[in-house]
């Protein structure tokens, strides 16, 4: 056999989300660890899905997503942020988030190029910023609340700066942005010509009062960056993998020319059922906060009998807990264990970092049924202090 060439991701492995869920279907644990709902998408969005598959719409879509979606998702945009953008020149649907977050880093980014993470960062980053030809550049969050020291950042960019990965609100941690963090962005950038990647999938989960500060409400930024969203989250089917990306018309045509190449369309019939649901139902979306908040709050009810230690999520559906007064394993050997020991399954904060002092935090997810959280923390309350 032909020798194989280098690997090309020679320090990528299979996803820590895979190996957990895996994990915990073998054990029989509870799966709190990968990010996604234990309950369906709302029935109506369902039924008109299956409506569009009925009728016929079942060929491919338009490349840049279908019109209607497209327009719908512009008006949410300007109704949320303010911001008017042009359905057919700025708005691209794609095959989740992380197809999204992959094309805006493969249209911009060359070899030689720094790219700016701010870590923990999601794992999907740096990988697709290494077959750009790039470099990742880490930028450590504070270690107390996972806020951006922006004067570390401010430090990091140099004339090889080409792109910046936010994330608001942050996986893993929940942490969130406001108004001030916008303007610190704006004016580390001011006098570049570096572009902005802005995560925001989980946009409409913040809690506690919080407003989701999108770098599309700071037309400075908005000029320069892709914003990426997901459909999947904020409908509770991930299984659908459609998410889209907004970015000004000159990236978008760069963003559609890989596009075009990875996922060139994504399924019609969800498409165009998002695109009804969108118009039909908005009050969805703005039921997100306060249906979140309730799990989150309920969750936080049950690990306060353990000695799990917390400060409750300001964002996202994530909740971390350090363990350090059950165990002084490391986070990943941790994880196996509550695994395969305790029955409930998370993942190790680690895993999102290259660089970070070790700590031990893990992530749970508490996108679930009430039964289901209630059966993880009878489980948890088997933790002792050690």
């Amino acid at each position: 056999m032909t020798a194989l060439p280098a690997s090309k991701l020679p320090h990528v492995g299979t996803t820590i989300f895979t190996v957990m869920s895996r994990l915990a279907a073998e054990c029989g644990a509870i799966n709190l660890s990968q990010g996604f709902p234990d309950f369906d998408p709302p029935p109506r969005l369902v039924d008109l899905v299956a409506g569009h598959m009925r009728a016929g719409r079942n060929q491919y879509a338009p490349m840049a997503g279908w019109p209607p979606l497209c327009e719908a998702i512009a008006n949410k945009v300007q109704a949320l942020y303010g911001r008017a953008v042009v359905a057919s020149d700025e708005v691209t649907v794609t095959s989740g988030g992380t197809e999204a977050l992959f094309c805006a880093v493969q249209a911009v980014v060359r070899g030689g190029d720094d790219v700016i993470l701010l870590e923990p960062a999601y794992d999907s980053y740096e990988p697709a910023v290494e077959l750009a030809g790039g470099r990742a550049v880490r930028v450590p969050l504070r270690a107390r609340d996972f806020g951006v020291d922006w004067d570390r950042v401010r430090d990091a960019v140099s004339p090889r700066t080409r792109l910046v990965i936010v994330n608001s609100p942050h996986n893993p941690s929940g942490a969130v942005f406001d108004a001030r963090d916008l303007e610190a962005l704006a004016d580390i950038l001011r006098r570049t010509d570096a572009l902005v990647l802005s995560d925001e999938v989980y946009e409409h989960m913040l809690f506690d009062g919080r407003v989701h500060a999108s770098v599309l409400i700071h037309p400075e930024l908005a000029a320069r960056s892709f914003v990426v969203s997901s459909f999947g989250k904020t409908y509770h089917a991930t299984g659908w993998k459609v998410g889209y990306c907004i970015a000004p018309a000159a990236l978008t045509a760069e963003f559609r020319k890989v596009h075009q190449f990875v996922q060139f369309a994504v399924a019609t019939p969800m498409q165009a059922g998002l695109a009804d649901f969108l118009v039909e139902c908005p009050q969805h979306h703005r039921e997100l906060p306060a249906f979140y908040a309730a799990k989150r709050d309920h969750f936080c009810s049950l690990l306060r009998v353990t000695p799990l230690k917390f400060s409750p999520s300001a964002g996202t559906y994530f909740q971390l807990v350090d363990y350090s007064a059950v165990s002084d394993l490391p986070d990943v050997e941790f994880a196996r264990w509550l695994t395969r020991d305790v029955g409930v399954a998370a993942i190790p904060i680690s895993v999102f970092s290259a660089n970070t002092p070790p700590s031990r935090i893990v992530r749970f997810c508490f996108a679930k049924h009430e039964a289901t959280l209630d059966a993880a923390g009878e489980r948890l309350r088997r933790l002792v202090e050690s």
